[in-house]
């Protein structure tokens, strides 16, 4: 199925790597014009080069999604440069994995303000644009620990069900506006962050042997999902939070195995007690 967004012009947060960077490199293959947000600097020039070589236009600000004064002249610049916006994916987010009792308040406040207060802000200020011109699809980016819990991800998990609220009320006030708003819930994804944060024994053992199509996903697996809620073939879906888990939630949620992705095991290591890469 081609999922031809021809004429889109498309923001992307969190676009310099992950799912984000898959999003939009997909996304200006399929004739989307991309404007990627994303705090890191050098990730972001590296993510344009790449999407430039394929002849797309793409043009970017580099802030931090939480900053809501900067979003109304970044979108003024898009707007200007590629056109009226029409498409969203908001993918940034930032995880640092500790238990709840031994959880400082600087690191909830900072998974809180980029997960949940970022991905409100950013998606009330290209809402308000797509509201005045009755058209628009969005997609946010939750989690399958938007579904259930996950030991030494209380904060995490707490953003992530915030996600998927704000996006099924989100879909209920503007779907008569014409706007789409809908979610993904990506399950494990083979990710550098992913590998660096956890033991490879971990991910192999607890992990993959936990989802039933046995293996993680990809960033690209995790992006043409929401190129097909962004695209016309998604027309009538809203409100939606669709799990890309390879089968993880099919299952039961239990202390030691299913869905709970043995992170109790991973307390009992001490691995969510130190210090942890972003």
């Amino acid at each position: 199925m081609q999922l031809d967004l021809s004429g889109r012009v498309l923001v992307v947060t969190g676009g310099g790597s992950g799912i984000g960077l898959a999003v939009a490199r997909l996304a200006s293959q399929q004739g989307a014009s991309v404007a990627i947000v994303d705090a890191n600097l050098e990730a972001t020039k590296a993510a344009v080069e790449k999407i430039e070589r394929t002849g797309a236009r793409c043009c970017t600000e580099v802030f931090d999604v939480q900053d809501a004064s900067k979003w109304e002249l970044a979108l003024d610049k898009f707007e200007r440069t590629l056109g009226p916006i029409d498409a969203l994916v908001a993918c940034a987010g930032i995880s640092r994995p500790e238990p709840a009792e031994l959880m400082s308040d600087a690191i909830w406040d900072s998974v809180v303000g980029v997960n949940l207060t970022g991905a409100f802000r950013t998606v009330r200020a290209v809402g308000r644009r797509m509201i005045e011109r009755r058209r628009g699809a969005i997609v946010t980016i939750a989690s399958t620990d938007g579904i259930g819990g996950h030991a030494g991800r209380s904060h995490y998990c707490a953003t992530k069900h915030g996600v998927v609220g704000l996006t099924q009320s989100c879909a209920i006030e503007w779907g008569r506006h014409g706007i789409r708003v809908n979610s993904v819930a990506p399950g494990p994804v083979d990710t550098a962050l992913l590998r660096t944060n956890l033991p490879p024994d971990h991910v192999a053992e607890a992990m993959i042997d936990r989802v039933p199509l046995g293996r993680c996903s990809t960033a690209e697996e995790q992006a043409l999902v929401c190129l097909f809620l962004l695209s016309d073939a998604a027309s009538y879906v809203n409100g939606a939070v669709i799990p890309v888990d390879g089968g993880l939630t099919a299952g039961f949620f239990t202390r030691w195995s299913g869905a709970d992705l043995g992170s109790n095991a991973l307390l009992e290591r001490g691995v969510y007690a130190r210090p942890t890469q972003d």
